[in-house]
């Protein structure tokens, strides 16, 4: 399942143009953990509850590459980081690797398909990470990983700033256990499957799904979130950085995380006009204007897949919540940011197991809303399928991707959105509604080399990547 991943050097996206765009980082008080607001937590819900949600209209779901939560939070203040005496074995240069300080820009990661979760998880251990990152050396040393590396606060100062000033959730585990496209699938439909037929009840769950080809367009025969929506006349949209990529061509979104044109209840639906540029959620976004759903994904440069830049990555999506920040919208928004799998990096974390495709390893994820709680840790146990839960809850009454009773029954075994925890417990809806946290998005930073000027810059190279591109 090895695809060759090309970044090619390239000018930033100008995604903020306009905006006024502060330089100053905001002030790093203590953070508030799950058991110390529990109270609150408990008191919103039930005060406002399905009332209060409803002062959400716009939901946009960003979803980035191939990072675990240890790899970007380990040592975040009050989290569930990295704990003390790790020592990962290394079969293949003997002895152990430690955890450490890894400020590189540019990281290689590990393989990231089905298996290599297995390895990496080791039965509960969590200690197989070098010895499946090793495998591209074929049991011959010198064998350099950087799969034990972690990045810290002066790395990445935006996204921690984000964890400081709203909710960092630190029990986000990947929907499915493997790579890419099944993380995508699940994202806007709570399921992973293969389907032998254009039939719903054709299909066979399994984290390592068959992509759709020139041959076979739509192949996602099961039903996604984006059919509840339509039938009660919600709007969304699924927006890509630079596009859909084109065969040859390296800028634009891969079809690895652009599967919606491949569900044939959009097709059935003619919502394929749906899929958009992401030019078009900016200039909504300036216009106040958004969809009530966005989904926004990157294309490989942006992506923070490795090898690309972690500082561009974060230029990226700093500028996206820029943009919406700047948006009359803001004061109706939440934005959930996450990684679609753990890319291979270390995580201390065991996954719950709560049927055969998932969950897989952690990966970090941040509430972004004028009505999320101020430097709150959420210790929920949490997958993506708990985005979709939010929206469901919001705009469409609380109806679920649920065979019973969604009018288009697949064999899927659960309900996804049921099983995990509930990101209604990051939002006050009863506090004043939070100003917007503009930031610059090419702050000071430790990564090295020093970022080009606007984290623009990218790497050019041929890599084997693992699992996915």
């Amino acid at each position: 399942m090895r695809v060759r991943l090309l970044i090619a050097a390239g000018s930033a996206l100008a995604l903020a143009a306009g905006l006024a765009l502060s330089m100053g980082m905001p002030a790093s008080g203590a953070p508030v953990t799950a058991a110390s607001a529990t109270a609150s937590s408990s008191s919103s819900a039930v005060a406002f509850g399905t009332q209060g949600i409803h002062k959400i209209r716009h939901v946009v779901v960003i979803m980035q590459e191939n990072r675990s939560f240890d790899s970007y939070f380990g040592t975040y203040p009050g989290a569930d980081g990295i704990p003390r005496g790790v020592c990962v074995p290394d079969p293949v240069n003997g002895g152990c690797v430690k955890p450490y300080v890894d400020h590189a820009d540019s990281n290689r990661g590990g393989p990231h398909v089905d298996a290599s979760s297995g390895g990496d998880v080791n039965g509960g251990r969590m200690n197989g990470f070098v010895k499946q990152a090793e495998q591209r050396c074929g049991g011959l040393p010198p064998c350099p990983t950087d799969v034990m590396g972690h990045h810290v606060a002066s790395d990445i100062p935006d996204y921690w700033a984000y964890a400081n000033n709203f909710v960092l959730n630190d029990h986000m585990f990947e929907a499915d256990h493997s790579w890419s496209l099944p993380a995508h699938l699940t994202m806007v439909s709570a399921w992973s499957a293969d389907c032998a037929s254009p039939s719903p009840m054709s299909c066979t769950g399994t984290d390592m799904p068959a992509n759709r080809t020139a041959a076979n367009p739509t192949p996602f025969a099961w039903t996604d979130l984006t059919w509840l929506l339509h039938k009660d006349h919600v709007s969304w949209a699924y927006y890509l950085d630079h596009g859909a990529q084109a065969p040859g061509h390296r800028a634009g979104v891969p079809k690895i995380w652009n599967p919606v044109p491949g569900f044939t209840d959009v097709s059935q639906d003619g919502q394929q006009g749906n899929v958009q540029p992401l030019a078009t959620f900016l200039s909504q976004a300036h216009a106040g204007t958004l969809p009530a759903v966005s989904w926004v994904v990157p294309d490989p440069a942006d992506s923070e897949h490795p090898p690309a830049l972690v500082s561009r990555g974060q230029a990226y999506v700093t500028r996206i919540i820029n943009a919406v920040m700047s948006s009359g919208d803001w004061s109706s928004t939440a934005i959930f940011l996450s990684w679609d799998d753990w890319g291979g990096f270390y995580d201390n974390a065991v996954p719950p197991s709560v049927d055969a495709v998932g969950y897989g390893i952690r990966v970090p994820a941040l509430v972004i809303s004028p009505y999320a709680k101020r430097g709150y840790i959420d210790h929920q146990v949490l997958s993506p399928d708990a985005y979709l839960r939010f929206i469901e809850d919001d705009f469409l009454g609380g109806a679920r991707l649920n065979p019973a009773t969604d009018g288009r029954p697949d064999p899927r075994p659960d309900v996804r959105e049921n099983l995990g925890g509930n990101v209604l417990a990051d939002f006050n809806f009863g506090q004043r509604p939070r100003p917007p946290l503009i930031l610059n998005p090419c702050p000071p930073t430790t990564l090295v080399p020093h970022p080009a000027p606007g984290c623009g810059g990218a790497v050019t190279l041929n890599v084997q990547s693992w699992g996915d591109s």
